[in-house]
């Protein structure tokens, strides 16, 4: 036929070598090759990603908060579309799907993208599938706007419990749910390896339990929870808490024998309690521990050796973020006397003003005026030593210069192993329009001057670009 010859080289490849080049396009653009001839409409039934972004069908704004609700509604719609389209056209395909990735919003939509994915769970191979379901309002939504979401998602997820049951990750945000709300989502999404929640709660002050067999991965963001009690989760490896509102530890460590890699993001204000590490843990021996205090207060107290051995005795990876610069960097030293196998140690010194708190707001009663207040340390013993350490890493602006080389100086003294000091300019921010530069030869010639005066020859600096 006229169609047939008209096939180009791209068709006479293998279907393995067509695949390849298919998924690397966008969903938008796979759909338009199905036209292209027919061998071309079977790339649907062998694709083995397939992903479906809400994103992807939107007008193109630099800010999202200019989408309007007709925006939203067609991108949704087509989320709906292309899902049948694709997933409808597989029916009997001996293909497995390695990965289902869907985004769309909440809303009249869901529920049929939502059983249209149980269907493909149901009748074909999918090895991994993961939703992210975002709300119409994305920031700052009111508590009305929380309550009818999260009516909105147990309406959802009520109709559709086979699409949840069989998915390995998800997330979430702008939810508030009622008490029985995520017992349910733990008791049918028996699958799931990553939850992400985004001001997700049962209402302020609310305590959330988590017992799962499957989770690996937990990531809260804001929230009004209490605390998040982690009573049994035996596969988790990695839990990351981005800003807490409680006063006390924002979690507790039950059964979690496979946990490696903490975070913890958190601005202070005054009704904070600083966290003592040891207790936090609880020992949990971890291998990898990220503290970010978005250049505010300091809310870690230090603490002696024999408090962290128990929980730092594996810790190999500390990574120190977004340390103001009119702080004293001293107490930073406690962590290392309590951390004998720490190999790698990064500190970014820096005031971001896109994370601080800043203008009139800075003047509010709860905001903290002194940053390193109550961080006094003595180290275990006079010489005290370390052995282990084989990296340091200081990001920044080099504002506070004079600090930064005492801090070197504290580390290089205790670290006897240590050789390699890495200088790194402070990281890209968009929204700050802090774009990263080279460093000049003026700059490295100036820091590499003052780093020496303090720091032994032996050691080497670099200028990582």
């Amino acid at each position: 036929s006229q169609e047939d010859s008209q096939d180009d080289r791209l068709s006479k490849l293998p279907d393995d070598v067509l695949l390849n080049i298919v998924e690397r396009l966008g969903i938008v653009d796979v759909a338009r090759t199905t036209v292209l001839s027919r061998r071309w409409k079977q790339i649907p039934a062998i694709l083995s990603k397939v992903v479906i972004l809400a994103g992807s069908f939107e007008p193109k704004h630099e800010d999202w908060s200019k989408l309007t609700p007709d925006d939203i509604v067609r991108a949704n719609t087509t989320v709906l579309e292309a899902t049948r389209s694709i997933l409808e056209r597989r029916a009997g395909s001996l293909y497995p799907i390695h990965l289902l990735r869907m985004q769309f919003y909440l809303g009249d939509e869901s529920i049929l993208i939502g059983q249209t994915v149980a269907n493909a769970i149901a009748t074909q191979k999918v090895d991994s599938a993961e939703f992210t379901i975002l709300t119409k309002v994305r920031k700052k939504c009111t508590k009305n706007e929380l309550l009818i979401y999260g009516k909105q998602f147990m309406s959802f997820f009520d109709s559709c419990p086979n699409a949840f049951g069989g998915l390995a990750r998800l997330t979430l945000e702008n939810l508030r749910l009622g008490e029985s709300g995520f017992p349910k989502i733990f008791s049918i999404c028996k699958q799931l390896e990553f939850l992400s929640l985004y001001e997700c709660d049962m209402g302020i002050k609310s305590l959330l339990e988590v017992e799962h067999p499957q989770l690996s991965e937990l990531v809260i963001v804001c929230g009004r929870f209490e605390r998040v009690d982690l009573k049994w989760a035996p596969k988790l490896t990695k839990l990351k808490f981005n800003v807490f509102r409680c006063r006390d530890d924002p979690f507790c460590l039950g059964y979690v024998p496979l946990l490696q890699t903490v975070s913890i993001i958190n601005v202070a204000f005054t009704w904070h309690k600083m966290l003592k590490l040891s207790e936090l843990l609880d020992k949990a021996a971890i291998s990898n521990l990220s503290l970010d205090f978005k250049s505010e207060k300091i809310w870690v107290k230090p603490e002696g050796r024999r408090q962290l051995l128990p929980v730092f005795h594996k810790l190999s990876i500390l990574n120190l973020i977004n340390i103001a610069e009119e702080c004293d960097l001293t107490w930073t030293m406690f962590l290392l006397d309590g951390a004998p196998s720490l190999k790698e140690l990064h500190i970014l010194v820096r005031n971001h003003l896109c994370e601080m708190v800043t203008g009139k707001r800075r003047e509010l009663p709860v905001v903290c005026k002194e940053k390193d207040k109550g961080l006094e340390w003595e180290p275990s013993t006079s010489d005290f030593k370390h052995h282990n350490l084989a990296g340091l890493s200081i990001y920044g602006r080099f504002h506070a210069v004079d600090k930064l080389v005492r801090f070197a100086r504290n580390v290089v003294e205790a670290a006897v192993n240590l050789e390699d000091i890495r200088l790194y300019k402070s990281p890209v921010c968009v929204r700050c329009k802090y774009m990263l530069q080279e460093w000049t030869f003026e700059e490295t010639s100036w820091l590499r001057y003052e780093f020496s005066k303090e720091i032994p020859s032996h050691v080497r600096i670099h200028f990582p670009s």
